[in-house]
Parts: structure tokens; C-alpha cells; sequence
């Protein structure tokens, strides 16, 4: 069901919300948290669709929010999805104009659920750090996503990373690093495996400007304590998912090879081992979203690995890193 309330308040939402549950009997008890997705001009559909997949395993109260900062006459539309058109979730969109988009904050406060946690997700970067944000100091958890959106330039994930690196604090989160779970988890177990012997040297290989290669060197920098160099291939194609193409770690006897193969697999190569195809499938926006709200305590390891990680990355183009090779 589907409820347009153009020219309304948040008080008016919020006891239409109340009429609804009242008339159809559904009740908002089960709702684990409130997620605030914030969107620019045009609301983001895949935000909803992946935040109502989501709601299945996290029951919440979804807000989108789109600040509209024209001239026009200060006014609030809103529209309120719930049932088959919300998953497990309610959705409530909010679209402010004029001087009703400069207050975000006390748009949303009327319409969080009460004590529980409270989630913000931007589906465009913010121009400040998220804690920094009005939306951002009333959540547990900030989402942001520095792999760069369709159609902007590769360099902005470079200042999202530096941006995030520079004010972070516990609580803020990002996708590009939540993408690389199952890669961490895949390296981890290889490393858990004789001979253990120390990391000589490691080459991380990405698209340019990709957040999720960048932050993959970090986290080896951090973890095994040596230098990084990352290798940028100009003919790679930078998207949301597969920025990052392959890690490569030298020891003493010889080396271990990760690289993605295909969108659903990973080839291990070892030295002295056949090499094996490993079931890595990208993660789509649902399962990205449903990973950050299985738990909402501070990821402070992420803060270390910008803050500890990043400076131990040494940045090559692909031509230089050939010619590095060569002499």
C-alpha cells in the first residue's frame, strides 16, 4: 500500500503511521531500528528495494530523506509505503523544499522509534565527515560509500577514503570496506595454513581510484606490518563491486596469488599447490546493507586500518609498476 501526503508535517505522518497499524493491524514492536537513508534529488530506488530486501532479516522503519535546496516555498511531501510494497519494513519518504530541507534533524525526530537504534545511510557521499553531519549525530551507525557512484570521476574515491580517514570515529562505516569481508576472510584462512612464514612483499591490484583496492592494501599493511604497493591497470573497469582484482603475497617459499576470475570466483594460486577456484560471488547492495546492521557496535579496526594502514600504501600506476619490474 501506497499513501502520497503532499504539503503535510511530520506530525501528520506520523499519525497517519499510527492510523495505519491501527486499521490493518500491523504493529511497528517488531521494528529493530530506524534506517535514515539520505538521497539527493531523485529518491534512489535501489536504496529502498535493497533496505526492503534487508527488513527480512532486520525489521526496521525506513525514513528516505531528499533535501531539495531551491527557492521554492518551504514545503514537505511525503509518501508511506508499507505491506507489499515496504517487505518487512515501513517506508517513509520525505521530500523537503526550500527552508524546510535546512533542518534535517527535526524533520526525522518525530518519526524515529523509539528506543532503538538509528541507522544513517547516504547513497551519495556527504560534503563532511558523517559524524560531522546533522543526520549523523543522531545514529549508532553511518554508512557511507566511497567507491565511487555511476558516471563520476575514479579521483573522488581517493577524497572519500581521506575524507572518511580524517574524521572518523567509532560508529561510521562504509561499503567499500564491507566489501572485502569475504576476501579478508579468504586470505585469513589462507595464511592459517603451513608454511608460516613471514610476508616479504605484497602487490594489491585494483581499478583506478578503486575504494576497496585501496582499503584491502591498507588492511595487509596494518595486519602484516610491511609495506604495500598498490597497482593501478588503467584498462580495469571501476564499478561498485569488482574495483578490487587480485593480492599477491612473496614469502620465502615461494608465492600465494589471489585474483577474480569472473563475478562468482576467486583462482588461488599457491607455489607448489594446483590452483583452485574458489565460490566468491560480488555481494549485491542487499547483502552489503544486511552485513552493516547484523551488528551495531563501533567497527574501531576500520579506524585503525585508515588511520594506521593507508600511510603504508605506496600508489603505482600500471606502466610504472611494469617498468619498476623491468629494471
Amino acid at each position: 500500500m501506497i499513501i502520497d501526503m503532499p504539503s503535510t508535517t511530520t506530525s501528520a505522518i506520523a499519525k497517519e503511521l499510527v492510523s495505519i497499524r491501527e486499521e490493518g493491524g500491523a504493529v511497528a514492536l517488531g521494528r529493530v531500528l530506524t534506517l535514515l537513508i539520505v538521497t539527493g534529488r531523485d529518491t534512489d530506488e535501489q536504496a529502498i528495494l535493497a533496505a526492503n530486501e534487508a527488513s527480512a532479516e532486520h525489521p526496521m522503519r525506513v525514513i528516505v530523506l531528499e533535501l531539495e535546496h531551491d527557492s521554492s516555498e518551504p514545503r514537505l511531501d511525503a509518501q508511506i509505503r508499507v505491506g507489499g510494497d515496504a517487505g518487512a519494513s515501513e517506508v517513509v519518504r520525505l521530500r523537503a523544499h526550500g527552508e524546510a530541507a535546512h533542518d534535517p534533524e527535526t524533520l526525522v525526530q518525530g518519526l524515529l522509534l523509539p528506543d532503538a537504534p538509528v541507522v544513517t545511510w547516504w547513497t551519495e557521499r556527504p560534503s563532511t565527515p558523517p559524524s560531522f553531519e546533522p543526520l549523523g549525530r543522531l545514529a549508532q551507525l553511518r554508512i557511507t560509500d566511497a567507491a565511487p557512484r555511476y558516471g563520476e570521476p575514479d579521483v573522488d574515491s581517493r577524497h572519500a577514503i581521506k575524507q572518511l580517514a580524517e574524521g572518523f570515529i567509532a560508529g561510521d562505516s562504509d561499503l567499500a570496506w564491507t566489501r572485502l569481508t569475504a576476501w579478508r576472510a579468504l586470505l585469513a584462512s589462507v595464511l592459517d595454513q603451513p608454511p608460516y612464514e613471514d610476508i616479504t612483499r605484497v602487490h594489491v591490484t585494483g581499478a583506478p581510484g578503486s575504494a576497496t583496492a585501496r582499503l584491502m592494501a591498507a588492511w595487509l599493511g596494518l595486519a602484516l606490518r610491511i609495506r604495500v604497493k598498490l597497482i593501478e591497470h588503467e584498462d580495469r573497469v571501476t564499478d561498485r563491486g569488482a574495483g578490487l582484482s587480485s593480492v599477491e603475497l612473496t614469502r620465502a617459499s615461494g608465492t600465494v596469488r589471489l585474483e577474480r576470475v569472473s563475478e562468482d570466483t576467486i583462482e588461488l594460486d599457491q607455489t607448489g599447490a594446483p590452483i583452485q577456484h574458489v565460490a566468491l560471488p560480488l555481494s549485491t547492495l542487499t547483502q552489503l546493507l544486511a552485513e552493516e546492521l547484523r551488528s551495531l557496535a563501533p567497527d574501531t579496526f576500520l579506524g585503525r586500518v585508515l588511520r594506521e594502514g593507508l600511510p603504508l600504501v605506496d600508489c603505482a600506476s600500471d606502466a610504472r609498476a611494469r617498468g619498476a619490474n623491468a629494471e
